[in-house]
């Protein structure tokens, strides 16, 4: 039996591929903890009986952290860093030292975007993994701006001066032990980053928490199943964009049904005799996924790849941070269509819509990403690397 500690930032689309992981290592005999800035929400997530050392940290959309709604582009990528993933860091390093000293890890499971977790490890010779749930580190993102690189680099420089092994000379973001892509090159595209140490494991998809009632007997299997979902994260930027799907899907009720995430309530209360469009708060997305027919999605890493997982295609209409990323390789791949967030206008995502739907070669690339993603082996794959590691295999040694 080993000990392994996951760290993770207080994202329910970072901890949730952690989430399978862990279940996997506890199945096989394995002692888990976690540490994380927000305790409820990875018990939440991953089981009220998770044991989790507590963090400081920033909450995501308050104080600081609020970001403004029009920022985007590389002065977005800038806040993200500046005002939440640096302090988060910075934050919760003592929390994660002091899970370490408790816990007795043998090793960290650092998610990329929780730095404390590979820094503390670095100090402590502890080997560590990287949890990568967004694939888009995985491509040259600074190639058309250079300067944000460099700045990110000398940030990245500080922390380690300031938390971590200050001779230490690995990236910060991909561990030098095991880096754990929850992706596949298949869809990251032939330029994805390659390492003896990285390991495309392909989406980490568990069962989770049951989520509230859903009127199944709603669906209408003789019309094709939308899906609309902006994910968590962007309730404060969705309602023009969710008011155009929705006409653009009232255009189409002949054939097509949607069920539209709104977690924000920016649509208002669904109409219970509605039988074309359903809004909810949330939706129960894995077990609606192997029904659906298209996503229309802001290319958020999980909302993607869980597409893909079933073979669905998508629209994708990114916002901020990674999306454009994920969205350039969703289109890459030939398994979606890319629409302006910000722009587009009913009509010409209904046209998106309806391309997914209709154009085979659309459903056919989306096929080819999930067979790459099954064969890749998920969460078991992923698990197995992380016993290796514990036992001191090398990067070179494992399969």
């Amino acid at each position: 039996m080993s000990r392994f500690l996951f760290v993770v930032p207080p994202l329910v689309g970072h901890i949730n591929p952690a989430t399978g992981v862990a279940t996997e290592l506890a199945a096989r005999g394995h002692e888990l903890a976690w540490a994380c800035a927000d305790p409820d929400l990875v018990r939440r997530l991953a089981g009220e009986s998770a044991r989790v050392f507590p963090c400081a940290g920033p909450v995501p959309g308050t104080g600081e952290g609020v970001r403004p709604p029009d920022i985007r582009g590389p002065e977005a990528l800038k806040f993200l860093w500046e005002a939440f993933l640096a302090p988060l860091a910075e934050q919760m390093a003592p929390g994660v030292t002091a899970a370490v000293a408790e816990f007795e890890p043998d090793v960290v499971v650092a998610d990329q975007q929780a730095l404390a977790g590979g820094l503390v490890a670095e100090r402590l010779g502890i080997p560590w993994a990287t949890s990568a749930t967004t694939s888009a580190e995985f491509t040259d993102v600074f190639a058309g701006i250079p300067k944000v690189g460099l700045w990110l680099d000398e940030l990245l420089h500080r922390l380690r001066a300031d938390l971590g092994d200050p001779s230490g000379t690995a990236d910060l973001r991909f561990s030098p032990h095991l880096v754990l892509a929850f992706s596949t090159p298949e869809l990251v595209g032939p330029e994805a980053r390659q390492g003896e140490q990285i390991r495309w494991v392909g989406p980490s998809i568990a069962p989770r928490p049951a989520a509230p009632d859903f009127p199944w007997d709603w669906l209408d299997p003789a019309r094709s199943l939308v899906l609309v979902s902006l994910g968590t994260a962007n309730t404060d930027v969705g309602a023009r964009f969710l008011t155009e799907c929705v006409t653009a899907l009232r255009a189409r009720t002949d054939r097509v049904q949607a069920v539209i995430a709104d977690p924000g309530g920016a649509l208002g209360p669904s109409d219970e005799e509605d039988k074309d469009l359903l809004v909810l708060p949330s939706i129960p997305q894995l077990p609606l996924l192997e029904r659906a027919d298209a996503v229309v999605s802001h290319a958020g890493h999980n909302t993607v790849c869980e597409a893909l997982w079933h073979g669905v295609p998508l629209v994708v209409a990114p916002i901020r941070d990674d999306q454009p990323v994920i969205a350039g390789q969703v289109t890459g791949a030939g398994a979606g269509i890319r629409v302006r967030f910000g722009r587009v206008t009913a009509p010409k995502l209904g046209a998106a819509i309806d391309a997914v739907l209709h154009e085979p070669d659309h459903r056919a690339a989306a096929d080819r990403v999930r067979t790459a993603f099954r064969a890749a082996g998920g969460t078991r794959a992923a698990a197995t690397h992380l016993e290796l590691l514990a036992t001191g295999a090398s990067p070179k040694e494992t399969p």
